[in-house]
């Protein structure tokens, strides 16, 4: 297949080879820890940034790049240029480093990045060995392009300054930036070395050049650096260090390249890290803490990339549960991602549960995000709907009622318990109507694109009370656990309303409409122009149980038959003109991310609902679809290991089959959750794991093991159908589909008929 021309996982762990740097995009990885951010790929490509909690933003690296020089030769160590004829190339990505090897001209080169676990930096470690029989001397240049001081821009006014310090050993620039107040405050980017560097180089145009590029920097046709400080104009990093390498020998240089927020601290920064051991000890504490984190459950299915891609995806969680889509912080994206994380580690899916939680407004609603020191509303309806879901996912996987008590601030400073927070969530999209008192679509709910449909107040969005009906229910269900009786009778009774309203306004005869303006024009709708139909509405009826008549079958029947294409089933059909009363979802062109895109954060959700339906045959056709080696038309377009958003539909002529923006998307959290919870059936009650999965047909025999309450089950499945035969446990045939609760490791058996 397609995915095999370009790397393969790496026998016995879920790290993926990329075997060639000249791929058809950058293949990236994302390292970070709670404060610091960055990602790379198998040329260097990538950023990173420093945050706070109001998200503001310190960033520092835009793209690195290794090279060496030796007389009049100089080659790259790091992917670059892609064009380049290596003895051997490869690009290995781990869960939480980035490693790449190279062998040309008689020289090894392995080049690793990390994030430390509590640092605000990155830590390069850069490994030389001489392959050859003759002694060897060369030079390194290390170089990245700095965005402390801003992007690279022709004709930029440019006010920085940066200098060699000899103490640290390193390159070192100041930026008065506002972090953790709104006062500026001196921050200092720098890049400093292991040992003592022979060269250095300040300025973007006296490395890449003005006419030069990453790829062929003018400081390689220079021969080296030439000491450059920096004042009045784009700066950049470059470290020069001479080598000199015995026939066999082997040398590693660590550079550390970080923010500071005072030189003492660089310095101390630079002592800590930038040495071989620590290097060592830290990638070693990294690893072993993102493993942790998700450790807790793990499949075989008979598709072995499958099952190495789903540690990928519980890493995906583990990074939107804490950073979002990192362009910025998404309520919703946090909320969201922090669900799919409970099924994996629920203690700490709490944990990120309760910062998320102090963001929200003390009157119910929540932000679209915080950023640059300000939480955001944006005008987004839906950011609070999300709570409920997360806190059942939560309270479930770990049987404790008593989260509900946990005190927690609003944005406001104001405290309220968990229950509380909950409850004005739900409280406040009751109260926030439209048309046919139905919930307000605003500037946009869960299509961020239908940002004018609903400013002037009128306008609803059909999925978003659907989704409410969801998480009214939900809290419904808690308050019955607590015993409070009036708010469970309450909320029972709005639900109703609601689930009357939505049936009479929101059905179209043969599915659920998207959402009405506030013209009263609806959308999504056999009456609309166009884009009458979107695919979401009719699975989050699956998700809600919203019709009392069972019509979410025929709705998601009708949604298949439309909206079914080669690449996947379209999240909707296509707008081609721009419809001012609904927003950017029809300027962007047909067939890309929203508008009538194959987007894979809905192909998750379809799998959940396929799944509860029963549709085994569309669960396996829409894993087929979601997964980029396995799609004939993306095999080998895409990163093989790790979700994208979208897959670009044939609307769009030559990107047809292309995929969208890889990491910073919900596809793999939800696709994740989709597996455990929906596929292999293992849904968390308050007495215990219930098992009740819809497996494709072609799993003849498939297993998962989850850690649920001390408790690791091993579960195997004889699968002959959709639903539960008989259920063995240790041996023991079990009434019910009810794992009990016990201790240590037990094995379960489940075979369906």
């Amino acid at each position: 297949m397609a995915h095999r021309q370009n790397g393969h996982y790496v026998e016995g762990s879920h790290d993926y080879c990329i075997t060639k740097a000249d791929l058809p995009r950058n293949w990236y990885n994302y390292l970070w820890n709670d404060n610091y951010i960055t990602y790379t790929s198998q040329t260097g490509a990538g950023e990173s940034l420093l945050q706070d909690s109001l998200g503001r933003r310190i960033t520092l690296v835009s793209d690195r790049a290794f090279y060496i020089i030796e007389g009049d030769k100089n080659w790259g160590i790091h992917g670059l240029p892609v064009n380049q004829e290596n003895d051997k190339f490869t690009c290995t990505h781990s869960h939480g480093a980035t490693t790449v090897y190279t062998e040309k001209n008689g020289i090894s080169s392995t080049v690793t990045t990390i994030v430390p676990d509590k640092a605000n930096c990155e830590l390069w470690s850069v490994k030389l060995k001489n392959t050859s029989n003759e002694t060897r001397t060369l030079k390194t240049i290390t170089f990245c392009n700095s965005s402390l001081d801003g992007t690279y821009k022709r004709q930029g006014y440019n006010t920085g300054v940066a200098k060699f310090s000899e103490s640290l050993n390193g390159i070192i620039t100041r930026e008065l930036i506002p972090f953790e107040s709104t006062e500026k405050k001196e921050a200092y980017g720098f890049l400093a070395l292991s040992e003592k560097a022979d060269g250095f180089n300040c300025t973007y145009n006296s490395i890449v050049g003005p006419y030069g590029s990453f790829s062929h920097p003018v400081i390689l046709e220079r021969g080296g650096c030439d000491n450059t400080e920096g004042l009045g104009e784009k700066l950049s990093y470059a470290l020069e260090k001479n080598v000199t390498l015995a026939p066999n020998e082997e040398k590693e240089l660590v550079y550390i390249c970080g923010i500071a927020f005072s030189p003492a601290e660089a310095e101390e920064m630079r002592n800590t890290y930038a040495n071989a051991e620590k290097f060592a000890e830290e990638k070693a504490i990294v690893l072993k803490k993102f493993k942790s984190q998700i450790d807790m459950v793990s499949i075989e299915t008979p598709d072995e990339m499958l099952n190495k891609m789903f540690d990928w995806l519980k890493h995906q969680s583990n990074l939107g549960s804490r950073w979002a889509r990192v362009r910025h912080n998404g309520f919703r994206d946090l909320t969201s991602d922090t669900d799919c994380l409970a099924c994996v580690n629920p203690q700490l899916a709490l944990e990120r549960f309760k910062r998320i939680l102090t963001y929200q407004f003390s009157n119910g609603y929540a932000p679209r995000t915080f950023i640059d020191g300000q939480i955001k509303p944006n005008n987004f309806s839906d950011n609070t709907v999300w709570l409920n879901f997360t806190a059942m996912s939560i309270i479930k996987e770990l049987g404790d009622l008593s989260i509900l008590d946990i005190e927690v601030p609003y944005n406001d400073g104001t405290v309220g318990t968990i229950y509380e927070h909950l409850y004005r969530s739900v409280d406040y999209l009751y109260n926030f109507k439209g048309h046919h008192d139905l919930v307000k679509i605003w500037g946009g709910d869960w299509n961020d694109c239908m940002e004018t449909a609903g400013l002037e107040g009128k306008g609803v969005s059909i999925w978003l009370s659907i989704a409410w009906y969801r998480a009214n229910k939900f809290f419904t269900e808690l308050a019955e656990m607590l015993g409070k009786t009036e708010d469970a009778q309450l909320c029972f009774k709005r639900g109703e309303e609601m689930r009357d309203i939505i049936e009479e306004y929101g059905w179209d005869g043969e599915y659920y409409m998207y959402a009405i303006n506030d013209w009263g024009e609806k959308i999504g709708s056999k009456e609309s122009e166009q884009g009458q139909i979107f695919l979401n509405p009719q699975i989050w009826a699956v998700f809600s149980g919203v019709s009392r008549t069972g019509r979410e079958v025929q709705a998601m029947e009708i949604a298949q038959k439309k909206l079914d294409s080669e690449l996947g089933t379209m999240v909707s059909l296509g707008y081609t003109k721009h419809d001012p009363h609904i927003g950017l979802v029809t300027i962007k062109p047909a067939g890309v991310h929203e508008n009538g895109g194959v987007y894979l954060h809905t192909i998750a959700w379809k799998i959940a609902a396929d799944a509860m339906l029963k549709r085994a045959d569309w669960v396996e056709k829409d894993i087929e679809t979601i997964l980029p080696f396995r799609n004939k038309v993306v095999a080998g377009r895409a990163e093989p290991y790790i979700m994208c958003n979208s897959y670009f539909g044939e609307q769009t002529g030559y990107r047809h089959g292309t995929p969208g923006q890889s990491w910073r998307t919900a596809a793999g959290q939800w696709f994740q959750k989709a597996l455990v919870n929906y596929v292999y059936g293992l849904l968390p009650e308050m007495e215990g794991l219930k098992i009740d999965p819809c497996l494709p047909a072609s799993w003849k025999n498939c297993s998962i093991k989850k850690e649920f309450r001390g408790c690791t089950y091993n579960i195997s499945y004889e699968n002959n159908g959709v639903n539960v035969k008989a259920i063995y446990v240790n041996g023991e045939k079990i009434e019910g589909n009810i794992l009990p609760v016990l201790t240590g490791e037990v094995d379960v058996k489940v075979i369906t008929e």
